[in-house]
C-alpha cells in the first residue's frame, strides 16, 4: 500500500520463494509491504516493514572527480581545482576529501579537515623544494568514492613566467580633437609584472583627463576630451623579474589648423590688381595644410568676395580691383579636419605706386688698392618697382665730371670693386638706382680715397733663433714676417736684456742697418745671461717683437763633430766608369772641424777635387777608373773630438783579361782550352767568356763560343795541318774585357810518340878504328816519319853513352874508336 494510503493491494498471489519483485511502483512514492505465507489450510498473519520505503535508483558511492589540475604553485602553497564526478552515485555529493603524498613516502594523507564543497582548495604551508602529488575523492550520503588520478609531481618553488603582452591597437591612432581614446589590451606573466605608460619618454600620469585602470590581466589608459598636445608616441611596458615587453601607438591628435601668420605683405599694388603673401600656420592641427582660401572685400562694404580655394602657396595674386578703392584681404587654412580662423589684412588702396628708385644713401669705400676701390651701398626704397641695375660712377677730385665704372650691369649686390684706376690720383664716388621706370637720383658722392696700397704696421719675425756664440756675441737668425703689412721690410730691430734687468738695449739703432734676417749681437760679457727679441719695421712702423725661446748663457761654445751622411755616403758606393764619383756629407762641430778625406790609409788621388765649406765637404772624382774604387774615409776633428765614416767605392767596369790561358788535348780537329777568371771582374759578376781563334796566315779572328760561363772551351772543327792562334776576353754588364792570347801558334795534328827501337843491329865490317854497322826500320813509327837514327857507342865497362852522330839511312861507319 502507498504511505499515504490505508488499502492494501495485492502483488502475487502464487510466491513460493522468499523473496518477489514489486514491480508498477511510482518513482518517489513511499510504500508499505506486507508478506503472508499459506498452505492448504490457509492463509496465515501478515508481516510488515517496519517504515516506508521511498521508490528510488539503488544508491552507489560517487565515480572520481574529473580534471584535477595545479593553478598556482608557490615556494609554500599549491592551489588545486577540479570539476565533479560524472555520476554522483545517486546522491548528492556532500563533501569532497583531497589527499597528498610526499615523494618518496607510500602514504597518502588528507589535507583539507573540514567538510569542503568548493572545488578549489589551496595547501599553504609547504616545505621549499619538496615535492607532492595529489587526489582528490567525492562523498556522499552512501561514503567515499575512487580518488582521482594523480597530479603529475609538483616541486614547491616560486613559478616564474616572461611577461606577455597582447594589444587591441595598432601602431598608428588618429583622433579628432576633443574626442576620447583609450589603449587597451591584456597581459600576463609570474610574478605579476609592473605595468608603465609613457608618452614621448615621460611617464604619464593621472589627472582629470587621464585615466590609467590596471587589473591582474588587463591595463588600459583612456583620455577624455584629447587636445593637440595629447599627440605623441605612446607605450606601454609591461616587466617582472624576468624581461619585459613593450607596446607602441603613435596618437595624433588632429584639429582644424590655427589661422595663417601675419602680418598680410602686399608685395605688389597695383590700380586693378594686387599681389599679397603671409606666412603658414603655426600649427596645421597634426594633418597637412590641402589649401588656403583667400577672401577680399571693399572696405567700405560688408560683403566679403571669393578669390580662390585651391591655392597650397603662401602667395596670391588678388585680381579685379577697381582702381582707388580700399581693400582688405582675409586668408584661411584648410585641412582634412577643418577650416582655420581667418588671417585678416590692414586696409590698402588700389593704385600704381611707382617711381624710379630714391637715392642711396652715401656709398662707404673700402679695401683700396693703387689700382681699385670697392664701393659699397644701401638698397634704397625701390620706388615700387623692383631695382633691376645700379649705376656707379667715379671723378677725380679735381674734376667736375662724373664717368661710369663699368657699362655691364651691376645687380642685385650692393658693393663694386671699381678697377682700372690711376695709382696716387684722388677719386670720389657716387650710386644710382634703377628700375623699369626710369633712373634715380645719384647719392651723396663717396669721401674722397688716393688710389695706393693700404700699409700697415707688418707681422712679427718667424722663430728667432741662436745660432751660434762666442765669449762676447751671438749670432741670430730669424725667418721674414708672414704678412709684410703691404709695405716693403726696411729691415729689422734687434734687442737684448740682460736677465733681471727690465730694459731692453737696442742692438742696432736703425733698421735698415740690418736688412737680413741675421744679426751678430756683440759687447756683451762673458758669463752672463741674455734674452733677445726681434721686430720686423716697414714705412708703417714696426711690428711685435718676436723673441728668441730660452736666454742665452755668453760663453765660447764648444760641441764634438757631427756628421750628417749624404746618401751617397751609404755604406758602399757603386759609380759607372767614366761617371763622376760624388761623395759628400753635412759637417758639424764648434768650433768647425779640421776635414780630411783618405783613401785606404793614403792621401786621395791628385785627379779629385776636395771642397770644404761652412756647413759640409763634398770629394769629387771625374771619369772615374776602375783604379779609383777602394775605402774612402772622411774624418773631422776640433778641440771637442773626432768622427770617422768610410764608404766603400766600387768603380764598374769592364772585366780585366783571363789568366793563364793553355791549350790541351790537341787533335787533328780539336784541342782544349783552359782559363782562369781575371783578376779583376770590373766590380759586377762575369756573365760570359768571349773565345775566338785565328789561322796564322789569316788576319781575321773567329768567333767560335760567345755564351760560355764555363772557364774551359773544347775548339772543335780544326784543319788538320793548320797552325792557330787562340785567344779570350771575359763580358760583364759594362762590356768585354781584353783579350788573353796563347803565347804561340798550335798545329792541329794528332799527338806524336818516340818511335820503337831499330831492329836486328849487327856490324858487318870491323877495323882497328872504326866498326860498319846495319840495322832495319822499327816496328811503329810514333806516328811521324822517321827523320834519323842517332847512333851512340859505349866502351866496355864505362857508364856513359857517347853520341857519334844522327843518320838519316838503316846503315852508319862509326870511326875514331
Amino acid at each position: 500500500r502507498e504511505a499515504d494510503h490505508r488499502a492494501w493491494t495485492p502483488v502475487s498471489y502464487t510466491v513460493t520463494r522468499q523473496n518477489a519483485t514489486v514491480q508498477g511502483l511510482t518513482e518517489g512514492k513511499a510504500y508499505f509491504f506486507r508478506i503472508a505465507a499459506e498452505n492448504i489450510i490457509g492463509m496465515g498473519p501478515f508481516t510488515e516493514t517496519t517504515k516506508e520505503i521511498v521508490i528510488r535508483d539503488p544508491i552507489t558511492v560517487p565515480d572520481r572527480p574529473e580534471d584535477l589540475e595545479v593553478k598556482a604553485v608557490t615556494k609554500n602553497s599549491v592551489t588545486l581545482t577540479w570539476n565533479p564526478p560524472k555520476y554522483n552515485g545517486g546522491s548528492d555529493i556532500t563533501m569532497y576529501v583531497l589527499e597528498s603524498r610526499l615523494i618518496g613516502k607510500e602514504k597518502f594523507h588528507k589535507v583539507t579537515k573540514e567538510k569542503m564543497l568548493d572545488r578549489k582548495y589551496t595547501v599553504e604551508g609547504l616545505k621549499e623544494g619538496d615535492t607532492y602529488e595529489y587526489r582528490v575523492s567525492a562523498c556522499n550520503i552512501v561514503g567515499q568514492g575512487k580518488p582521482s588520478f594523480c597530479t603529475k609531481p609538483i616541486t614547491c618553488k616560486d613559478e616564474i613566467a616572461p611577461p606577455s603582452l597582447d594589444l587591441d591597437f595598432r601602431d598608428k591612432l588618429i583622433v579628432r580633437v576633443g574626442e576620447a581614446f583609450s589603449l587597451t589590451g591584456r597581459y600576463s606573466g609570474k610574478p605579476t609584472p609592473k605595468v608603465t605608460w609613457l608618452k614621448d619618454d615621460i611617464v604619464v600620469k593621472e589627472d582629470d583627463r587621464t585615466k590609467i585602470k590596471t587589473t591582474p590581466s588587463t591595463l588600459c589608459l583612456g583620455i577624455l576630451k584629447s587636445v593637440r598636445e595629447d599627440s605623441g608616441k605612446y607605450c606601454v611596458t609591461v616587466e617582472n623579474s624576468t624581461g619585459s615587453r613593450k607596446g607602441f601607438c603613435q596618437v595624433n591628435v588632429v584639429d582644424r589648423p590655427s589661422p595663417p601668420v601675419g602680418p598680410v605683405i602686399f608685395d605688389e599694388v597695383h590700380k586693378d590688381h594686387m599681389v599679397v603673401s603671409w606666412k603658414p600656420p603655426l600649427d596645421d592641427g597634426g594633418s597637412e595644410i590641402t589649401n588656403y582660401i583667400i577672401e577680399k572685400k571693399d572696405a567700405h562694404r560688408d560683403l566679403w568676395m571669393p578669390v580662390t580655394s585651391a591655392t597650397v602657396k603662401t602667395t596670391c595674386k588678388i585680381p579685379k580691383l577697381l582702381e582707388g578703392r580700399d581693400y582688405q584681404i582675409r586668408i584661411y587654412a584648410e585641412n582634412l579636419y577643418g577650416i582655420s580662423d581667418p588671417l585678416i589684412s590692414d586696409e590698402m588702396k588700389a593704385k600704381d605706386r611707382f617711381r624710379v628708385p630714391d637715392a642711396p644713401e652715401q656709398p662707404i669705400i673700402k679695401d683700396v688698392t693703387k689700382n681699385s676701390a670697392v664701393v659699397v651701398w644701401n638698397k634704397p626704397y625701390d620706388g615700387g618697382k623692383p631695382i633691376t641695375n645700379y649705376i656707379v660712377e667715379k671723378k677725380e677730385t679735381m674734376s667736375t665730371r662724373w664717368v661710369r665704372v663699368t657699362k655691364d650691369p651691376i645687380f642685385p649686390s650692393t658693393q663694386f670693386k671699381v678697377p682700372d684706376l690711376l695709382e696716387g690720383c684722388q677719386y670720389e664716388f657716387r650710386v644710382s638706382a634703377e628700375n623699369e621706370i626710369g633712373i634715380g637720383d645719384p647719392s651723396p658722392p663717396s669721401k674722397p680715397i688716393f688710389a695706393r696700397d693700404p700699409i700697415a704696421k707688418p707681422s712679427p719675425p718667424v722663430n728667432p733663433e741662436a745660432v751660434d756664440k762666442t765669449k762676447n756675441s751671438v749670432d741670430l737668425s730669424w725667418q721674414p714676417p708672414r704678412h709684410d703689412g703691404n709695405g716693403k721690410i726696411i729691415g729689422y730691430l734687434v734687442e737684448y736684456q740682460k736677465v733681471g734687468d727690465e730694459e731692453w738695449k737696442k742692438a742696432n739703432l736703425t733698421a735698415d742697418s740690418c736688412p737680413e734676417t741675421k744679426y751678430k749681437v756683440t759687447g756683451l760679457t762673458e758669463g752672463l745671461t741674455y734674452k733677445f727679441r726681434v721686430k720686423a719695421v716697414n714705412a708703417a712702423g714696426e711690428s711685435e717683437p718676436a723673441y728668441v725661446p730660452d736666454p742665452i748663457e755668453v760663453k765660447d761654445r764648444l760641441e764634438p763633430p757631427e756628421l750628417i751622411l749624404d746618401a751617397n755616403m751609404a755604406r758602399e758606393q757603386h759609380v759607372k766608369a767614366g761617371d763622376t764619383l760624388r761623395l759628400s756629407a753635412v759637417i758639424k762641430g764648434v768650433p768647425f772641424p779640421k776635414v780630411s778625406w783618405k783613401k785606404e790609409d793614403h792621401e786621395v788621388s791628385p785627379k779629385a777635387d776636395i771642397e770644404v765649406t761652412g756647413v759640409g765637404s763634398k770629394l769629387e772624382i771625374r771619369n772615374t777608373v776602375h783604379e779609383d774604387g777602394g775605402i774612402y774615409s772622411l774624418t773631422v776633428e776640433n778641440p771637442a773630438g773626432s768622427k770617422t765614416v768610410s764608404v766603400k767605392v766600387v768603380v764598374l767596369d769592364k772585366p780585366g783579361p783571363p789568366r793563364n790561358l793553355q791549350v790541351s788535348e790537341v787533335r787533328s780537329d780539336s784541342c782544349y782550352l783552359t782559363w782562369m777568371e781575371p783578376e779583376d771582374d770590373g766590380g759586377s759578376v762575369i756573365t760570359n767568356y768571349v773565345v775566338e781563334r785565328k789561322d796564322v796566315a789569316s788576319a781575321q779572328w773567329v768567333a767560335i763560343s760567345s755564351t760560355s760561363k764555363k772557364r774551359s772551351h773544347m775548339a772543335k772543327y780544326l784543319m788538320e795541318g793548320t797552325q792557330y792562334l787562340f785567344r779570350v776576353a771575359a763580358e760583364n754588364q759594362f762590356g768585354r774585357g781584353p783579350y788573353v792570347e796563347t803565347v804561340k801558334p798550335i798545329k792541329a795534328m794528332d799527338p806524336l810518340h818516340p818511335p820503337g827501337p831499330p831492329k836486328n843491329l849487327h856490324h858487318v865490317d870491323v877495323d882497328k878504328t872504326e866498326v860498319s854497322l846495319v840495322w832495319n826500320r822499327p816496328d811503329r813509327d810514333g806516328g811521324a816519319e822517321i827523320t834519323g837514327y842517332l847512333v851512340e857507342y859505349q866502351e866496355d865497362g864505362a857508364d856513359e853513352w857517347t853520341k857519334f852522330q844522327t843518320v838519316p839511312m838503316l846503315d852508319c861507319v862509326v870511326t875514331g874508336l
